[in-house]
């Protein structure tokens, strides 16, 4: 392995877990939560703890005879991002 080579590969190994913190700061710093698995990569908006209407809850409970969840604007309003990665099997296929 050449002297420049070596010095890439270092740098790439000492940036790996800077950029991993980075992420996490700012998924963290977003209200984001970030979901991964061999099938998707999602991240979704989480509520503000700081909210000023649902005070972190995400939401409140509408009165009347069937009481629903109404979700605040806080994360409801916001994208969600979800990357498929490999096809979900079907029940009756082998796994791979």
């Amino acid at each position: 392995m050449t002297a420049r080579r070596l010095r890439a590969v270092l740098l790439l190994a000492a940036a790996a877990p800077l950029t991993a913190a980075t992420a996490a700061a700012v998924l963290k710093a977003g209200h984001l939560k970030l979901y991964a698995d061999r099938h998707r990569i999602e991240i979704t908006a989480q509520p503000r703890p700081g909210c000023p209407r649902c005070h972190g809850e995400g939401g409140w409970w509408t009165g009347g005879a069937f009481p629903e969840m109404e979700a605040c604007g806080c994360w409801s309003d916001r994208r969600e991002i979800r990357i498929r990665l490999l096809p979900v099997p079907a029940w009756d296929e082998p796994p791979f």
